[in-house]
């Protein structure tokens, strides 16, 4: 399986936030309208029945995928952010041989609209350097049609690890099922060594209305990436 863009995009983003340390003093607090605290509305509907969702009182939530997540007061919401970087990407005018080519045509949009991140947080900006691992959120949502013969969400850990081996993650062990409220979700665990610090990282899938969700949490410490996957929740509409 190739690795869908969003996913690039994704891991690239976590890598740079959590590697960004230092020993000096540690950064700036978030703007107010940054802040978690705020309510965020939806981007906008990836297609059908899936919308963006919204975050509201440090809880995103997707109604249409009957998820939740807790965002910790006081962190700094860059969603928009990434989704633009994505668009930027390809906002290119399409090429005279794209423009001859119907089929070529079609792809390129069949791409543009073939991931979406849903949430990205962090604990600080994520060009912001701290003394820490920076500790971040984020769920993606990509076309399963991106990944041909994906029919599981444990086969979705193929290119997922790809990636994180790309960005110097080691997996802890094979991904494994874990049961999360209502829904049955594939986890996997990996780890990045920082300097003298230990980059730790979990990933949750699983397949819905023609999409591979990923809810991503990176933090210092074991006991941190547990904390922020108990935030995660499902089964209520």
């Amino acid at each position: 399986m190739s690795v869908g863009r969003a996913w690039i995009l994704v891991w690239s983003l976590l890598a740079v936030a959590g590697t960004a340390v230092t020993q000096g003093p540690g950064a700036s607090q978030s703007s107010p309208s940054s802040s978690s605290k705020h309510t965020k509305g939806s981007s906008g509907r990836l297609a059908g029945d899936v919308d963006a969702g919204t975050i509201a009182n440090g809880i995103y939530r997707n109604r249409s995928l009957g998820l939740s997540c807790k965002v910790p007061a006081g962190w700094v919401l860059r969603t928009e952010e990434m989704n633009a970087r994505d668009e930027d990407s390809d906002s290119g005018a399409p090429s005279a041989e794209e423009k001859s080519s119907p089929q070529k045509a079609q792809r390129s949009t069949e791409a543009d609209r073939g991931g979406r991140v849903l949430l990205a947080a962090f604990s600080r900006p994520p060009d912001a350097r701290g003394e820490d691992v920076n500790a971040s959120i984020v769920i993606a949502a990509e076309k399963v049609a991106t990944y041909p013969g994906l029919k599981e969400a444990a086969q979705y850990f193929g290119p997922l690890t790809e990636v994180a081996k790309a960005q110097g993650f080691t997996a802890d062990e094979d991904p494994y099922e874990i049961q999360v409220g209502t829904k049955v979700v594939v986890r996997g665990d990996f780890h990045k060594d920082v300097g003298t610090r230990v980059m730790r990282q979990s990933t949750l899938a699983f397949l819905a209305q023609g999409y591979a969700v990923s809810i991503t949490v990176i933090g210092g410490t074991e006991d941190e990436v547990e904390e922020l996957v108990d935030g995660v929740g499902f089964g209520a509409k």
